[in-house]
């Protein structure tokens, strides 16, 4: 083991992900600059340079890497394996180990996308590119044929249900009117669930037939061009009424629409995490009598386009709501709900 790959390796380990990863993006940008040399000019370059490039990825997605990366490193310090620069071979026993444990094939695949970025944010080829890299393909190719089963849904958020839900919240203190609006508007807009949290004061708009959001960067939209969508007024969910009665509450001119609340049940100038809407779609649709374990947060936008397509609704129309960049996922909504529509066998079976 090389004194370089020693220190990387200790460097690494015990410091969050995201500060080591913005020193190695650095140490990309500037590999000629010494840091005591730095002028206080350059200095801040330096630091705005070390932002933008720690700033490309989700943050949901940096959280996953870190642990995906730590699994790694733990199960390498077991065998005493080295990580950095990884064998293409060891990365493949990696993988295999990690099916055998029963991880999903979806997880397995990111947990190598992981150890692929840093690399190469350290500064090493990715080990799915070194030489002997068809051992990953091999291994990985036979997860997906063993264990790519049909991916477990969550359940949809229907009209029905979710009118349920939000009948079942009694009350008019924050929490119960903040969980009220966060559920209506959650699937009224087929919002992700970081897009939720993310909707800003000032990026609602309310217009006489309801209301129009802007989404300022999504999943699909990682450069932040925005898109503006529609919500309806409303005659069941009412999204429109609920989100009103929120903020009025909340009693904010700017900030984020969704926030924090405190253990007793103060509100907070913070928004709420991504985590946080799927902690209060499983409590609100147990308090209604339902199966936690079956719903999610993106149960919210599933139910938006389960009930769209169940209603005929264009996959187009669909698609302004959802900002799906592919056709393909939403036309298996479609496809579920026509499943029995001139059914080949409907005229002898």
């Amino acid at each position: 083991m090389s004194e370089t790959t020693k220190s990387s390796r200790r460097d690494f380990k015990p410091v969050s992900f995201d500060r080591e990863e913005e020193r190695n993006a650095l140490a990309v940008i500037r590999p000629e600059i010494d840091g005591p040399t730095l002028s206080a000019a350059l200095a801040q370059d330096v630091e705005a340079a070390r932002r933008y490039a720690a700033a490309w990825k989700a943050d949901a997605t940096r959280r996953a890497y870190e642990s995906d990366w730590r699994i790694f490193l733990a199960w390498c310090d077991s065998r005493s394996i080295e990580p950095l620069p990884a064998a293409p071979a060891a990365v493949a026993l990696f993988l295999a180990r990690e099916a055998t444990l029963g991880i999903a094939p979806s997880t397995i695949g990111r947990r190598l996308a992981a150890i692929g970025y840093v690399h190469r944010t350290l500064g090493f080829d990715p080990p799915q590119n070194a030489a002997g890299s068809q051992a990953i393909r091999d291994v990985t190719a036979g997860i997906r044929r063993t264990h790519g089963a049909r991916k477990e849904r969550k359940r949809a958020l229907g009209a029905d249900m979710l009118a349920e839900m939000i009948a079942a919240i009694e009350g008019d203190e924050p929490r119960a009117v903040r969980d009220r609006a966060l559920l209506a508007v959650g699937m009224a807009g087929a919002f992700r669930r970081s897009e939720l949290v993310a909707i800003q004061l000032d990026q609602v708009v309310m217009v006489p037939e309801g209301m129009r959001i802007l989404i300022g960067r999504s999943k699909t939209d990682q450069e932040g061009e925005g898109a503006e969508i529609a919500i309806p007024e409303g005659k069941r969910i009412r999204p429109k009424e609920l989100l009103v009665s929120w903020v009025q509450l909340a009693g904010f001119d700017t900030g984020p629409v969704f926030r924090k609340l405190t253990p007793q049940g103060r509100i907070s100038p913070k928004p709420m995490s991504d985590r946080g809407v799927a902690l209060v779609v499983k409590a609100r649709a147990e308090a209604a009598g339902f199966d936690p374990d079956t719903v999610s947060a993106h149960s919210l936008r599933a139910g938006f386009l389960t009930e769209a397509a169940s209603m005929g609704a264009s996959i187009f129309k669909m698609r302004d709501q959802s900002r799906h960049k592919s056709l393909d996922v939403l036309a298996d909504y479609v496809r579920a709900k026509e499943l029995f529509d001139d059914h080949a066998g409907l005229k002898f079976l």
